[in-house]
């Protein structure tokens, strides 16, 4: 499915979400070019979030904060609805997931504000680049995330458990998984744990919370990176009346490279 799009331009992959031709995860696409995650919260909740994502820059690595009402990002894409060009939202009602939707116009108010939130998959054309494997792309699935044990800072209304995503590396090349993504904080930056899930909080390594498992072969260590999937775990746990989200893997494809993300 990916190599189909392997030499779209983001603007050209988000007309083509936009017309609902394409609804899979979007790890491998748009190589070199940044990804984002999403929560539009009501205006009521706003503050407190902007507050949440100060406090825990890791997990919530905010891009972009769209205007109360709008739909259209002003800094890290052109002609961007983020309404209509992801390829797969959440709509969350008292903490409760609800539906998904390729669309979410339909639930459009004035009193909305979209927050694009730093992405991994960003990291991941970098990290191939530098000769690591992405199993979950080797195996065509969506990256493995967990619910981990470990508390996010809470602001205002806002608290809950921090979400991670996992990648298995081979031993000789955990060193080099850590400088290529530490150079890029602002899609989450280096892992926060690697090795023993159980440290973390995490039961069962093969039965992720979102997305998919994923093999980990003999003697391979495993990495977890902060996850802009942790608004979720913290909307479902807060339960405010109504969210919409990305649903996790099906991210925003934009038009800033990777390259002016690192510091």
């Amino acid at each position: 499915m990916i190599e189909k799009y392997k030499d779209m331009t983001p603007l050209q992959m988000r007309h083509i979400i936009r017309e609902g031709k394409f609804t899979e995860p979007t790890s491998g696409l748009c190589p070199g070019y940044a990804q984002a995650n999403l929560i539009i919260l009501r205006k009521e909740h706003a503050y407190d979030f902007l507050l949440f994502a100060q406090r825990n820059p890791k997990a919530c690595p905010i891009l972009e904060v769209l205007d109360t009402g709008s739909r259209f990002t002003r800094f890290v894409a052109q002609d961007c609805d983020i309404a209509k060009d992801f390829p797969k939202y959440r709509i969350y009602e008292k903490g409760v997931c609800t539906g998904e939707y390729t669309d979410v116009e339909q639930f459009w108010s004035d009193d909305l504000v979209g927050f694009l939130i730093g992405c991994s998959f960003s990291f991941e054309s970098e990290m191939i680049e530098a000769g690591i494997e992405m199993r979950h792309n080797t195996m065509g699935c969506n990256v493995p995330m967990y619910i981990t044990g470990i508390d996010t800072v809470p602001a205002g209304v806002f608290s809950g458990k921090m979400v991670v995503s996992m990648r298995p590396v081979p031993p000789s090349q955990v060193i080099k998984a850590v400088t290529v993504t530490a150079a890029l904080p602002k899609v989450h930056g280096s892992p926060i744990h690697i090795g023993d899930p159980s440290v973390i909080g995490i039961k069962d390594i093969n039965h992720p919370e979102f997305g998919d498992p994923v093999e980990i072969k003999e003697g391979e260590v495993t990495m977890f990176w902060p996850c802009g999937v942790t608004p979720q775990s913290v909307v479902m746990n807060v339960k405010p009346d109504f969210a919409i989200t990305h649903a996790p893997g099906h991210m925003l494809l934009l038009d800033v490279k990777n390259v002016e993300l690192k510091e």
